[in-house]
């Protein structure tokens, strides 16, 4: 079945042209504010959503603050849009759990490439063949994709999610930022490091990361690692 993504953006004429060039292989839904935008992902589930940062009323920002805070969408792939290309921009976009940004105007075929891009690492967990990971008192479910401490679940992201999992799987070698961008974002994101460093921020905050108790630790220069277990 194909996938199903939202797309958000009060521009009429932006969301004929990526309508236009979506619906040959995606089941797609526009919305033309944040507030249908939230009416429709209340009613039906979508695997992505392209969301517009500037709305009239419930702007991107809001939209993305929602869902990223409320049971059952949390992990909603989000890919924003936005008319401003300024870092501060992009940055906020990611602080509040965008998992990629693509500026205006924008080619269509970089579009394209960034939803296949995303929607594929959103999946790629369903190919593996361990379903769990366990980290002193934090428990990662593959099939259920959650993350729970000392039995209750965390809100992690998409992202977040991913990162812990990659961190996990490899505990005790330190990952560099670059192979994190690659095998969480993918090849076709032009993102940078501190994309990696504001998602492994919000992650140590969520797992209770500190510096008497660190789950993740940070290689100067390099990347990050989480510690292997003693004993």
């Amino acid at each position: 079945m194909a996938k199903k993504i939202l797309i958000v953006d009060d521009e009429i004429h932006i969301l004929e042209l990526i309508q236009f060039n979506l619906e040959k292989e995606y089941q797609v839904s526009t919305a033309g504010s944040g507030e249908e935008a939230l009416e429709i992902l209340g009613k039906e589930t979508m695997d992505l959503m392209i969301l517009d940062l500037m709305l009239p009323g419930i702007d991107g920002i809001q939209v993305c603050n929602k869902v990223r805070n409320q049971e059952g969408l949390m992990q909603l792939p989000i890919i924003m849009l936005t008319a401003k290309g300024e870092d501060a921009d992009r940055i906020l976009g990611l602080e509040v759990g965008a998992d990629d940004y693509l500026p205006k105007p924008f080619n269509v075929r970089e579009l394209q490439a960034r939803i296949k891009a995303v929607l594929r690492r959103s999946n790629y967990h369903q190919e593996e063949v361990k379903n769990q990971y366990q980290f002193r008192n934090l428990t990662l479910d593959i099939e259920s994709r959650e993350v729970r401490k000392n039995g209750e679940v965390l809100p992690l992201t998409a992202k977040e999610f991913d990162l812990l999992k990659l961190l996990m799987e490899h505990h005790g070698k330190v990952l560099s930022r670059n192979f994190l961008l690659d095998k969480i974002w993918g090849y076709e994101y032009f993102g940078e490091s501190r994309t990696v460093d504001v998602h492994i921020r919000h992650l140590r905050m969520k797992i209770g990361d500190t510096e008497e108790n660190p789950y993740i630790l940070t290689k100067r220069g390099i990347g990050y690692k989480m510690p292997r277990e003693e004993g």
